[in-house]
């Protein structure tokens, strides 16, 4: 802030001494030509552009603060349940793509998901590890919040599985699920 008190200071007093005519003054004032008189009055101008910086400043957060909000991603995919064993994953079932650990006894409870790479956005998708997704179309039971937490393999696509545990009872394939990105 002093850096800026000084550049201001330093430019006004280049601009008296080099253009004394263009300093306008007002009728109460008298111009006198004494150092102190040009020193306060380079002060006051200096604060003058503070105060004019700080506004801007103010006015801008503002303006970022009622900025429109980004149009969520929408696409309907197919959608599936797995289960955190060998067979559906790889080597380390209880462990994400992102490298979450997941609940041996309750994975439900998490409500993570898996979707596949072509929806990533290291893959050219719209959504990341983390975000929080909408998904609708399944049924009461599972339609909800999700967070994506996993990848599927390469050869699927627009695909999503909702983590479960094997013990949930709950099976199925679903076809034109919405999936709407928070």
């Amino acid at each position: 802030m002093l850096r800026y008190k000084i550049d201001g200071i330093f430019f006004l007093f280049i601009s008296l001494v080099t253009f004394p005519h263009l300093v306008s003054y007002s009728k109460e004032e008298k111009p006198t030509y004494s150092t102190s008189y040009h020193f306060e009055s380079l002060l006051n101008r200096a604060n003058s552009f503070k105060s004019t910086r700080v506004s801007t400043v103010k006015k801008s957060l503002e303006k970022k603060k009622t900025a429109p909000v980004k149009e969520s991603f929408i696409t309907h995919v197919s959608a599936s349940v797995y289960f955190p064993e060998e067979a559906q994953t790889d080597s380390t079932p209880f462990i994400t793509a992102d490298g979450s650990r997941i609940n041996e006894t309750h994975p439900k409870k998490h409500k993570w998901i898996a979707v596949s790479r072509n929806l990533l956005t290291r893959w050219g998708g719209h959504i990341d590890y983390g975000d929080k997704v909408h998904v609708s179309g399944i049924s009461e039971r599972l339609d909800g919040v999700y967070i994506v937490r996993d990848t599927m393999k390469k050869r699927l696509r627009n695909r999503i599985d909702i983590l479960v545990g094997p013990n949930d009872n709950i099976m199925g394939r679903w076809n034109g699920v919405k999936l709407t990105k928070l």
